[in-house]
């Protein structure tokens, strides 16, 4: 990575996104501090001074992508680090999921994220390199009760980035995901959308895990100030991770669950390998 990087960061107005910016400019870097209110992002760029600049930026509205990206360009000439960290979750039973939330839910979690990194990927490829990094979830490897939708939308980033990551290795284009567990920023608060799990079948499933999530804004055990300096921190490295679990939760859920996983795909090897043509 170069001096004095520039960073884009999307959803900047609260939580990560404004950790990171901070984090960012702390370590000399060069930020684009993107909300969709633009004043919400103002006094980042009171802080960065000249190494700041703040746009607002709906990831879901295609004309704003184009602009925000064009006056990065315009005011610093590159972009070398994508943050793409704006989206919410969405929590209700699988049978009882609204079909405007669920769409809504991938519109911000997935298309704007894809749309924005479009948008970016020729600067990169012209640079010779950069890094994207996309803010996924534990749930972006596990699905949990009550949040098969958001889990839906994580999931997908984290398949799209195995393939970017493979397309863009060759370009010098390094992309990780990281996989935040239960942290201290709005995503369990105002930034919560939920539908009400009505049918007793999902009480003790997907409606326990909603009145869990609910209770338990403001009381996370992740710090958004440490998870921040950790993600700039690799951008630093020269082999940056593909995955960045962040938390004891996401840590001891994740390692647990791929164990879980090898050991169950292990105990069908001989379906496996039974499956292919019969040599000969």
């Amino acid at each position: 990575m170069q001096a004095n990087p520039v960073w884009f960061i999307t959803g900047c107005s609260t939580g990560f996104g404004r950790e990171i910016a901070r984090a960012a400019l702390a370590r000399g870097g060069r930020v684009v501090a993107t909300a969709r209110d633009a004043g919400r992002v103002a006094d980042l760029a009171e802080e960065g001074g000249e190494r700041a600049l703040a746009l607002a930026l709906d990831v879901t509205d295609a004309a704003q992508v184009r602009a925000a990206v064009e006056q990065a360009i315009e005011r610093f000439g590159r972009v070398d680090v994508l943050v793409n960290n704006a989206g919410y979750g969405y929590q209700s039973s699988v049978e009882e999921g609204v079909e405007k939330e669920i769409r809504a839910q991938f519109d911000a979690n997935v298309f704007g994220l894809f749309a924005l990194t479009r948008a970016v990927l020729p600067h990169m490829r012209a640079q010779g390199g950069g890094h994207v990094i996309n803010i996924s979830s534990v749930a972006g490897l596990v699905g949990f009760p009550g949040s098969g939708y958001y889990a839906a939308s994580k999931h997908a980033v984290e398949g799209w980035s195995d393939s970017l990551a493979a397309e863009g290795e060759p370009l010098g284009i390094k992309v990780t995901c990281v996989e935040p567990g239960p942290f201290r920023t709005d995503w369990a608060g105002r930034s919560l959308h939920q539908t009400p799990v009505m049918i007793d079948a999902y009480q003790q499933t997907a409606g326990a895990r909603l009145s869990l999530t609910s209770g338990y804004s403001g009381k996370q055990p992740g710090d958004p100030r440490r998870a921040a300096e950790a993600i700039v921190a690799i951008t630093e490295e020269p082999r940056p991770p593909r995955h960045l679990p962040l938390g004891r939760f996401a840590y001891e859920t994740l390692t647990k669950r791929l164990r879980d996983r090898v050991e169950e795909i292990e105990r069908r090897r001989d379906a496996a390998l039974g499956a292919d043509f019969l040599e000969g």
